[in-house]
């Protein structure tokens, strides 16, 4: 009996080991409120009312949003655009402009005459616009060491930006294609033979200058290259003082993009000659692009752009037409809110309820 007894409890003792070892092994979570999804919250429930008054208040916001910056955009902004990669190319280059932009040798100055239509009042933005060109190409924008742009530290941090990675002389400061593809073309205005000043000062965002650009990197190897792509930079000066290589690195999400050349700091009376001095350096030809000088005032809105006020007129007024929409069927074929005669299970076999 007592080996009997002694087998019981050892069976015993046997079975609330395995217990205790299975809820020690348990993956069931600790129950909580949150992990079960019984939290209090909001469920709206989409009434034809609900749904029709929210088309409405987004169509009665957005229009008049549109208008106010279409208004915006038209009546204050004053702007010039001048297309000259055709026009800065001498007619015996005419059929073969790629010839004429590869070489050095050739003058690539061209003089542009812009007359101011209504007065600018400064300051007056200068934009370079280039159509065409793919800046958001997904080999094109990884080909950048954001590290190396940093810090002299990661002066070596080369690997994304074959192949303007490096020289027989060391790593290529900055590296990558974006940076080598710099703009290069330039301008020098003037108004009745007087120069006009053109500010390259704060033309970058205060973020770029204060983190993403090192004050103790400095240009290296830069251009020097077999291939040249672009404009070369001042080795003597850091990165975080080469505003013109902030802004062309921020690359542009469409193929159409400008970006910020200077600033005129003077007024621009209405009919006035501009005299441009344009040095056409930048190579647009070899993929049919196209080159734009374009000044520009802004307003509150920005500078001139029309896309945002047509997008809230649109969706305006598309909501407008939904909630049109809503209420003639609601007054045409009414139905009871949560009808179960509509469920599939209570249709009879043709569609029907029953």
């Amino acid at each position: 009996m007592d080996t009997n007894g002694a087998t019981t409890s050892s069976t015993a003792g046997g079975g609330s080991t395995s217990k205790s070892s299975s809820k020690k092994h348990s993956r069931k979570p600790v129950y909580s409120r949150f992990t079960q999804q019984e939290l209090p919250a909001c469920k709206p429930i989409l009434t034809p009312g609900l749904v029709i008054a929210t088309f409405t208040i987004i169509g009665i916001i957005f229009i008049p949003l549109g208008l106010v910056s279409l208004s915006a955009s038209e009546k204050v902004v004053v702007e010039i655009v001048d297309r000259y990669d055709e026009s800065c190319v001498p007619s015996n280059y005419s059929n073969d402009k790629l010839k004429f932009i590869q070489n050095p040798s050739i003058n690539k100055s061209c003089v542009r005459t812009l007359t101011v239509p209504k007065l600018m009042k400064s300051p007056v933005f200068i934009y370079y616009q280039l159509d065409n060109y793919y800046q958001n190409h997904r080999r094109y924008v990884k080909s950048r060491s954001d590290k190396q742009l940093r810090s002299v530290s990661d002066e070596k941090s080369t690997t994304d930006c074959s192949p303007e990675d490096k020289t027989v002389d060391g790593p290529i400061v900055p590296c990558g294609l974006v940076a080598w593809s710099l703009f290069n073309d330039t301008y020098w205005f003037s108004v009745n033979s007087k120069t006009i000043e053109v500010n390259k000062h704060d033309i970058a965002w205060k973020s770029d200058k204060e983190h993403k650009f090192g004050s103790n990197v400095y240009p290296k190897n830069f251009q020097s290259g077999g291939l040249i792509g672009g404009a070369k930079l001042n080795s003597s000066v850091p990165l975080s003082k080469q505003e013109d290589l902030m802004v062309w690195m921020r690359t542009a999400a469409l193929p159409t993009f400008r970006k910020l050349y200077g600033k005129i700091e003077q007024d621009l009376q209405a009919n006035e000659k501009i005299q441009v001095v344009i040095q056409n350096n930048y190579n647009t030809y070899s993929f049919s692009g196209k080159k734009k000088l374009v000044l520009s005032t802004t307003s509150w809105i920005g500078g001139k752009n029309d896309f945002l006020g047509i997008a809230y007129i649109i969706v305006g007024g598309l909501c407008l037409f939904l909630a049109v929409c809503f209420i003639l069927l609601y007054v045409i074929k009414p139905r009871p809110l949560g009808d179960p005669s509509y469920l599939s299970w209570n249709r009879s076999p043709a569609g029907h309820p029953n």
